[in-house]
């Protein structure tokens, strides 16, 4: 364990995620003192744990730098995010272009202040411009987005934390379910009558559980209710393979979806299984020809790097695939181990039974050169990234990012991560955003994750939202 203790409730989450990216399989626990003294009566202390004491009297960011070259020295590990513990690198680059700064100054700060690699630089740039570009004509102050959750799934995935409960028990509520996401769209036609939605996103989940008729009538009466004439973008993740059929294909495109998702996550039959995922590769690849057959021309799919048991050659052998699929975007993920998931019990049961001798982290390995097969992969399809955030407990310290064709980027994608526009989120367990103009503050209210107290609670939801964009 890797014991750090301060003086001052100051950093702690900073300093927490700076040890843990260098010590991603041992505890990090940051413990504050009592009148500058150090009390570690309660804890559970053995001889092979490191304590360390850290004065925060600092500012931040020399902080970080002086912890960041403290470990780097001591463990020869280099992060090539550097110092940077937030889930937004792009942000800081955005900001220095709002400023009318140059490449070469964003670039300056970014290594000289943060000791970001001079690879993650270029791309922190490259894609803050890409964004700026695909967002210019997004109403930030009469505009907002519309995310629908569907918080059911056929199985759920061992890696999952999302909000998700397996269809073949929850069968019997979709209806009230589909009812109560109907008493939300009613209030959002009324309190944002006016306003213009710039994207719509259905996600999950996994919503091509809904039958065709289910889906049919949930946006018929979206559609109804909302003026989707100007949306920039109509996103339904249908995700994965053994959940949808032409049908349901055929009743999205009927309705007015133009963006879809095909998510393998990895083209290895054997992963698939491990991780859980009901359905092979060959499904996968019939699964994305059946869309391309009903017309969609903005087929998403995502794979997740660092996956139990996989290597270089399996992200090549994955890479190769996709590339005579020829998606319109492709989101490259880093693992990441969740508390929620399931994946996270697995391997953590077994380190405790001594079933396995490797740690949670060391199951996992995503590696420069996994980042580097992927990101030369979306290159040669005509992918070029155009969003990226980062994500705690992220295999080899990397980020997920999305590569897209020209005039084929997720809208919702950037507006979600940036955190500019307000998104206005409907259904269990989806979290709303309010976005304060310039003075760039946010405010969120949750729904309940529960599909039945959601189903009972509905108008107290609605209420939530309503107090939101009240203030």
């Amino acid at each position: 364990m890797q014991l750090i203790y301060i003086k001052e409730d100051k950093y702690q989450y900073d300093i927490h995620s700076l040890y843990k990216a260098f010590y991603p399989d041992q505890d990090v626990k940051v413990v504050v003192g009592k009148s500058g003294t150090a009390d570690l009566s309660g804890l559970d202390i053995s001889a092979s744990d490191e304590i360390s004491f850290i004065d925060v009297k600092k500012s931040k960011n020399d902080l970080k730098r002086d912890i960041y070259l403290e470990l780097s020295g001591k463990t020869g590990k280099i992060l090539p995010w550097g110092d940077l513990t937030g889930i937004r690198p792009t942000r800081i680059a955005m900001n220095l272009i709002e400023e009318g700064k140059s490449d070469e100054e964003i670039a300056d700060y970014m290594k000289n202040t943060y000791l970001v690699s001079d690879e993650k630089t270029r791309l922190a740039i490259d894609i803050a411009r890409r964004e700026k570009r695909i967002l210019s004509n997004i109403d930030y102050e009469n505009g907002y987005s519309l995310y629908i959750g569907i918080p059911f799934c056929p199985t759920t995935c061992l890696y999952c934390s999302f909000t998700s409960y397996p269809i073949g028990r929850f069968k019997g509520m979709v209806g009230d379910y589909i009812t109560c996401l109907e008493k939300e769209i009613d209030y959002v036609a009324g309190d944002f009558e006016g306003k213009v939605p710039d994207t719509v996103y259905i996600g999950g989940g996994t919503p091509t559980t809904l039958e065709p008729d289910e889906m049919r009538r949930l946006i018929w009466y979206l559609r109804s209710k909302v003026d989707l004439s100007h949306i920039k973008e109509f996103t339904v993740e249908s995700g994965r393979p053994d959940s949808f059929t032409k049908d349901k294909l055929r009743a999205m495109k009927e309705m007015g979806v133009t963006r879809i998702s095909v998510n393998p996550q990895t083209m290895n039959d054997e992963t698939l299984r491990l991780i859980g995922r009901q359905h092979t590769v060959a499904e996968l690849i019939d699964a994305f020809h059946m869309a391309r057959d009903e017309g969609f021309d903005n087929i998403n799919m995502d794979i997740i790097l660092g996956l139990p048991g996989e290597d270089a050659g399996d992200v090549a052998h994955t890479m190769m695939e996709i590339e005579k699929l020829a998606p319109d975007d492709l989101t490259v993920h880093s693992l990441a181990i969740k508390r929620g998931s399931r994946l996270y019990e697995v391997i953590r049961q077994k380190e405790l039974s001594g079933e396995v001798k490797h740690t949670l982290q060391e199951s996992i390995n995503n590696t420069e050169e996994m980042m580097k097969i992927a990101a030369e992969g979306a290159a040669a399809m005509g992918l070029k990234p155009y969003y990226l955030y980062r994500q705690k407990n992220i295999s080899g310290n990397f980020e997920n990012t999305g590569y897209a064709k020209e005039g084929r980027a997720g809208i919702y994608n950037i507006l979600i991560n940036e955190e500019v526009q307000s998104i206005v989120a409907l259904g269990a367990g989806t979290v709303t955003k309010r976005v304060f103009g310039e003075a760039g503050r946010i405010e969120r209210c949750d729904n309940v994750k529960d599909v039945k107290l959601y189903i009972d609670c509905c108008d107290e939801m609605i209420e939530r939202k309503r107090r939101l964009f009240a203030l």
